[in-house]
């Protein structure tokens, strides 16, 4: 997942910590500014905060930031650096899970973080 898509789904879900809203209200704004209130991108974005946890409208807002080619913009890069450091600072961390699992046989402990994909059978 491209960083700004990342940083937009992560901010989400810590909207309750004000500066994470501030960061992330600075980073819409400049968005909506560049593209328009009425863009593609600014409609995924919309769409994405009325149900943030949709893997669907997760992919659409990755689809309209790689259309509109901000990856490479400097300015909307170090707002986005700036949401994740902030990110990092106040929600402690970008929502990954770290999970540590014991082997009861051998009590051998594995740990890390893991990305858990669906397992399909049959």
């Amino acid at each position: 997942m491209d960083p700004i898509t990342a940083a937009i789904i992560t901010a989400l879900a810590n909207l309750s910590k004000d500066a994470i809203k501030d960061c992330y209200c600075g980073l819409k704004g400049l968005l909506k500014s560049k593209f328009g209130a009425t863009s593609d991108l600014m409609d995924a974005v919309d769409k994405l905060e009325k149900k943030p946890d949709s893997k669907g409208r997760q992919t659409i807002v990755q689809e309209e930031v790689e259309a509109a080619n901000i990856n490479n913009d400097p300015e909307i890069m170090r707002l986005v650096e700036d949401l994740r450091n902030i990110i990092e600072e106040k929600a402690g961390g970008e929502g990954g899970i770290n999970q540590t699992q014991t082997n009861t046989i051998s009590g051998v402990n594995v740990g890390g973080n893991f990305e858990f994909q669906p397992v399909q059978q049959g």
